[in-house]
């Protein structure tokens, strides 16, 4: 493996830079090592991690520009406010969040005064009881103590399950340049905002089939889905209306990964348990912001916000004036690790079978972060085990230089939005892909259905 380790890279007083690199450095140790077995090569290929490339990735959205114009990443309402005895971060990018936020604390004129006059806690129960988005700023004392955070604590970073005794899954042979670990796997994509669309846009890096699908009533941000929408296609299905077309692309999934409040989707039949049911053989990847357990398993939540309520806003600037990471880095970083997990999965299932579930929350990533990233993270992450290849990595030279800007690690291309300036992907390894097969095209355009 080769390192390039650069010096003002995701500048903070928490490792954010560390982070990000072990988490990249999972992801591509895991598509190394699938390719490695589908292409039954000796010895795994070279990972490559540049934290250049990882540091302009987890900002991608600030790059991308769409026709020369500049992306809008927060709304006006998304922001800090000022409490009558702290601070309350809200998040109302989406009109129906704007619309809830509005209805508790009064007209958009006057939110200044509205927040002043009461408490973050009081903020906080009342905008998330009428379903939307405020969290009070903890400091780290504060969080570790609440709940939630008892409860994430008692979970891994990474939390796996075998669900049955499927039979192993066959791979076919890959081969010819790039080399593409995940060619032939079908991905249904049911993830919206930034970590789950990292991780699948990072599986049409790899050659997977991804179809996102989205509630037709719930269009996604378009500046958004330009900046996570590579290499995927978009469609758009009601799961009561259409569930017979829901149900046909389900049969020949091999990955599921879904994005919303945990237990969101169960009506649908898509808990890891009845998928693997209907579906033996399955991968389902789960990401959420609070966990699946513990009093807020069933808020939303985003980014921004938990760095909030975990303490890190408080790390980064103080409890006179909030600050933030440089990046949103556990939406990124926790993109990257699911996506090296489902990787992870369907390599083990290829000789052990089985159906797979794995399960990740934006706050447990935070808590990992809050730990300081131990050394060695990027090991323990990677190390996925017996392959039948050599694990060993080629030996490769750590490099140090210093993070200059974002320009060599961005490209260009057209689009079905416009034409794109984008982040490339960071993962890397020898004789892998360098850029996506297809730019994003406009949300819902594409039919719902396998290619």
């Amino acid at each position: 493996m080769t390192d390039v380790v650069r010096e003002g890279a995701l500048q903070a007083r928490l490792p954010v830079r560390e982070l990000a690199h072990a988490c990249v450095d999972a992801c591509a140790r895991a598509a190394a090592e699938l390719a490695a077995l589908r292409a039954g090569l000796d010895t795994v290929p070279e990972v490559w991690v540049d934290d250049g490339a990882v540091a302009t990735a987890f900002t991608s959205e600030r790059h991308l520009l769409i026709n020369g114009r500049a992306p809008v990443n927060f709304a006006p309402l998304s922001r800090f406010w000022r409490t009558a005895d702290g601070w309350v971060r809200t998040h109302a990018n989406y009109p129906h969040h704007r619309e809830r936020l509005l209805k508790v604390m009064g007209p958009a004129d006057s939110l200044e005064a509205a927040f002043a006059e009461r408490s973050a806690l009081e903020v906080e129960d009342a905008v998330y009881a009428a379903g939307g988005l405020a969290v009070a700023l903890r400091t780290p004392e504060e969080w570790a103590v609440h709940e939630q955070a008892v409860e994430l604590a008692r979970r891994p970073l990474v939390e796996r399950e075998r669900l049955d005794s499927a039979p192993a899954r066959g791979l076919a042979p890959i081969d010819g340049t790039p080399l593409l670990p995940a060619a032939g796997l079908r991905v249904l994509d049911l993830t919206r905002v930034i970590a789950g669309p990292v991780a699948t846009r990072t599986f049409a890096l790899l050659g997977a089939d991804v179809l996102r699908i989205d509630p037709p009533r719930m269009p996604e941000l378009p500046d958004q889905h330009a900046d996570t929408g590579f290499g995927k296609r978009s469609a758009t299905l009601d799961l009561t209306a259409d569930r017979g077309a829901f149900e046909e692309l389900l049969a020949v999934a091999d990955v599921v990964v879904t994005g919303y409040r945990p237990g969101a989707l169960d009506r649908f039949g898509l808990s890891a348990e009845a998928l693997a049911e209907r579906r033996p053989g399955i991968v389902v990847a789960q990401l959420s912001a609070w966990g699946a357990y513990g009093p807020w398993s069933e808020r939303r939540g985003f980014d921004s916000l938990v760095q909030v309520a975990t303490g890190i806003a408080a790390v980064e600037g103080s409890l006179e004036q909030p600050g933030a990471l440089p990046a949103q880095a556990l939406d990124h970083g926790t993109g990257y690790l699911l996506a090296a997990e489902v990787l992870r999965a369907v390599r083990e299932q290829s000789y052990d079978g089985g159906s797979r579930f794995v399960r990740l929350a934006l706050a447990r990533t935070a808590q990992w972060l809050m730990e300081g990233v131990p050394d060695g993270s990027a090991g323990w992450l990677g190390g996925l085990g017996a392959t039948g290849v050599d694990t060993q990595e080629t030996a490769g030279q750590g490099a140090s230089a210093t993070y200059d800007g974002p320009d060599a690690w961005l490209a260009e291309a057209d689009s079905g939005v416009g034409r794109l300036r984008y982040a490339r992907s960071p993962v890397s390894f020898v004789g892998g892909p360098g850029d996506w097969a297809r730019p994003p095209g406009p949300w819902g355009a594409d039919p719902a259905r396998w290619v």
